[in-house]
């Protein structure tokens, strides 16, 4: 979509969640990023923290737009917190000629294939819906044949595992190049690592630890013998239980009505009653989701997977460890393997502590809202494959110019100064996907799949440029 031959201009609407992401993720790339906002803090936060043009003001007031000089813009992203601002907002833009146009909506009554007004009729480009995002991803967590985060990449060839390392794991405690020696009757590679708030990309010398969150990439094949050295369970999910019932909670439950036994709780009365009446497959109870003599009376101990996504980052952690707790209590004291908690968080550092201090998956709406509109801004460049939840890292396929400074020596004589920004995990040769080792190099036009850090990808787009 864009020309990063030159520097693109964008327009963001909102400094709220969405927006500052996005706009502090556009700042580290080839873009000139102006964002409007009316809010005093937001708009104060926003000067102190970003390095962009920032103009205070409203999304409708036309002054604003014209200060911002729409009519160079590539592309507008309208992100308040109003969807009816949101929609207006693009047809302003539409006006101003602005060929490109993101638009965040709540509702679920826009957009959707059978919506009364689709987004061609808006006139908008991409429409994103964050709870619903959330919703459906939860949903695909919990359906998951392994019961465990696993992407599928690469035409579904290559497939990346996120999993805990154990105490008693295989790979505890042992440095990536020996694993690597040790376990070398299939190919794999451990590509992302998440350690208390921090993200590592890792070198062959970064020794593995207890407790800490791995991805790991192979060819689907090898799937069966990578979760048996991970450690991860082949089980199903039978029994969910949800705590909070707003957009999110509410829209989980109506879709695993019919596949998995859902109970769900909820702290206001007027919610519960009202999900109640529209669930009547969902066992639905008024209560405290933090309390345990709540818990337990909605049988946590029963449960296989536990879902807190209530409004309160503190609520959805606290309440997901205490789950864990109370469900480690049905087998003397141990928790099942198979046995998964999902936290919903809004921060960014606490999406990956809450993944690092005994969670097994926390979710950010707004970061998943952004990183789905970042892709479709880079889609003319790069393909982003997936965002890994609990890590400030993502999953990208690059194709390598001719000559290309990528393609100049092996992957393990790159240079230091590369060294934790990313990782080659595969690359397409000879017509299949292949795992990448220390000692490949990459050829002329060679697809391959990296992972990196967030904040990395203009860095790494130009190792792959001529």
């Amino acid at each position: 979509m864009f020309n990063n031959k030159r520097k693109e201009k964008v327009l963001i609407l909102g400094l709220g969640g969405v927006g500052f992401y996005l706009a502090k993720r556009l700042q580290h790339e080839e873009y000139s990023v102006t964002a409007i906002e009316p809010d005093p803090e937001r708009f104060h936060y926003g000067d102190e923290s970003l390095d962009i043009r920032l103009i205070r003001g409203e999304a409708m007031d036309i002054e604003c737009w014209k200060e911002a000089d729409a009519a160079t813009m590539v592309c507008v992203i309208c992100v308040t917190d109003n969807d009816a601002v949101n929609m207006m907002a693009a047809q302003i833009a539409d006006k101003f000629g602005v060929p490109y146009k993101i638009v965040r909506v709540r509702s679920l009554q826009f957009g959707l294939p059978d919506s009364f007004l689709s987004a061609e009729d808006l006139k908008i480009d991409l429409l994103i819906h964050p709870e619903e995002m959330v919703a459906q991803e939860i949903v695909r967590l919990i359906k998951l044949r392994h019961g465990n985060e696993v992407i599928d990449i690469a035409g579904k060839e290559i497939q990346v595992l996120a999993a805990r390392i154990t105490d008693g794991s295989k790979l505890a405690n042992q440095k990536l190049k020996d694993i690597s020696q040790i376990y070398s009757d299939f190919a794999f590679r451990v590509v992302a690592i998440a350690r208390g708030i921090t993200t590592i990309i890792p070198d062959g010398d970064l020794e593995i630890l207890p407790h800490d969150q791995i991805v790991v990439m192979a060819r689907s094949e090898h799937l069966p013998q990578l979760m048996e050295l991970t450690g991860v369970p082949q089980g199903v999910r039978q029994r969910v239980l949800i705590v909070g019932g707003g957009l999110i909670g509410g829209r989980i439950a109506e879709l695993l009505k019919k596949s998995v036994e859902v109970s769900l709780i909820e702290s206001r009365s007027k919610r519960a009653h009202e999900l109640a009446g529209s669930l009547p497959h969902v066992e639905v109870l008024h209560g405290d989701g933090s309390n345990a003599d709540v818990l337990n009376m909605a049988g946590v101990k029963d449960i296989d997977t536990f879902i807190s996504t209530t409004g309160e980052n503190e609520t959805n952690i606290m309440s997901s460890l205490l789950a864990k707790n109370l469900m480690s209590q049905k087998k003397n004291g141990e928790l099942s393997s198979s046995d998964k908690t999902i936290a919903l968080v809004n921060k960014e550092d606490y999406q990956v502590l809450a993944a690092t201090i005994g969670l097994d998956i926390a979710l950010n709406k707004k970061i998943m809202a952004a990183n789905e509109i970042m892709k479709h801004i880079r889609r003319s460049e790069l393909i982003s494959v997936a965002h890994l939840h609990g890590f400030d890292a993502e999953v990208v396929e690059l194709v390598a110019g001719p000559n290309a400074p990528i393609t100049r020596k092996p992957l393990s004589k790159l240079g230091s100064s590369l060294q934790g920004k990313f990782l080659i995990g595969a690359l397409h040769r000879k017509g299949a996907w292949q795992i990448a080792v220390g000692d490949t190099q990459i050829g002329d036009n060679e697809r391959v799949i990296v992972v990196c850090l967030s904040m990395q990808l203009k860095e790494i787009r130009n190792l792959f440029s001529v």
